[in-house]
């Protein structure tokens, strides 16, 4: 059978909106044979990494899958929790509160589920799960603030592989990016102010966003612009005048120019030019993650303090802070409207009544036949 279709469905099933929660994804353990695993799947992602095919597939399976797992089951190690990977933890926290958000205020149902672009669980184990509960109706919300077509153009992608191997392919909107939401900066601005109001004000606010090859951006990708946009609309919201302030891009990979000024250097030239204390957010990642406790709250702590800083301040995510919650519940409910389950005057009662007649009719169509 070319199509996934479901041979047990009843005519007059109960339906719900789905929220595809999607976030980039975590190894199973901090092993180098489940980092292969995982960066196999990850940079074999055209989205991910353009290189053509032949060539790339040697370079990334003749060195870089024999090099680079190791290195980074190590640094997965110094982050690992009692939970697993922290970003898998946060992301399920996320995905809950959310739920609980939505039951509130929706007057139909819906199901929200988690999913990972790469590794577990999936966006096809999500969609299915879904599909099970009866969504007929999905809005796809990936957790990357600036849209980037290696992050949110990836999970558009594999959203859509999935449901080309549909029967019955769901109804479908798509959250591209939400930078200059009012909400999502506003739990940023605030998230930072209860910081400092906890641990005192540095010398320069530093946002560090993950980096993307330069080529990128000359290829018409929004990212850049849109990174630049969030940190001057959250500088504003801070009340940060220019020189107290800096975007710059971290997690580069390869020998290829990438976006600039580079978190790293930015960090050392920082402290030898005399700055002691310095603040770092990380407004582009939703949930802590390695690149954000290990590569920023570790790695680039150490570069700081080798230069001559004193302190070093990295403020954590928003991750599953209620105003975070409330943010995405927002984002969702607007993107929801227009919807069944999302109307005001929704009734569950006349549409079970409404379901109950189609099973008969159903059933009578079948005794006829």
């Amino acid at each position: 059978m070319r199509y996934d279709g479901e041979s047990d469905y009843r005519h007059g099933s109960p339906e719900c909106l789905g929220v595809l929660v999607v976030n980039l994804g975590t190894p199973e353990a901090p092993t180098a044979g489940a980092l292969r695993r995982y960066l196999k799947q990850f940079l074999w992602d055209p989205r991910v990494v353009e290189i053509p095919r032949p060539l790339w597939w040697l370079i990334l399976n003749g060195i870089v899958l024999n090099l680079r797992p190791k290195r980074s089951a190590r640094l997965y190690e110094k982050v690992w929790t009692d939970d697993g990977s922290p970003l898998l933890a946060i992301s399920r926290r996320q995905a809950a509160g959310l739920a609980e958000r939505l039951g509130k205020r929706l007057a139909g149902p819906v199901r929200v589920e988690l999913a990972m672009r790469y590794g577990e669980p999936s966006i096809e184990s999500g969609l299915k799960r879904m599909r099970t509960a009866g969504a007929r109706r999905i809005l796809v919300l990936p957790l990357y603030p600036q849209y980037s077509g290696s992050t949110a153009g990836s999970a558009f992608d594999a959203v859509s592989r999935v449901l080309q191997g549909w029967r019955w392919v769901p109804h479908l909107r798509f959250l591209g990016d939400y930078h200059a939401d009012p909400g999502y900066l506003d739990a940023l601005a605030r998230s930072v102010n209860t910081y400092w109001e906890t641990h005192g004000r540095g010398d320069r606010l530093l946002m560090s966003f993950h980096g993307v090859p330069k080529r990128y951006l000359l290829a018409g990708d929004p990212y850049h612009c849109q990174c630049q946009a969030t940190g001057r609309l959250l500088a504003e919201r801070l009340g940060l005048a220019d020189g107290e302030w800096m975007v710059t891009f971290q997690s580069r990979f390869g020998k290829a120019e990438w976006l600039k000024p580079y978190t790293d250097e930015t960090v050392s030239t920082l402290a030898r030019d005399g700055l002691k204390r310095l603040d770092v957010v990380c407004p582009g990642f939703s949930a802590d993650c390695l690149e954000t406790l290990e590569e920023i709250a570790g790695e680039n702590r150490e570069i700081f303090e080798e230069a001559g800083g004193q302190e070093f301040h990295y403020i954590p995510a928003l991750n599953d802070n209620p105003d975070h919650l409330d943010a995405l519940a927002d984002l969702a409910m607007r993107h929801l409207q227009g919807w069944p389950e999302a109307q005001p005057d929704y009734d569950a009662g006349a549409r079970e009544a409404e379901a109950q007649a189609s099973r008969n009719r159903a059933l009578a169509m079948g005794a006829r036949d």
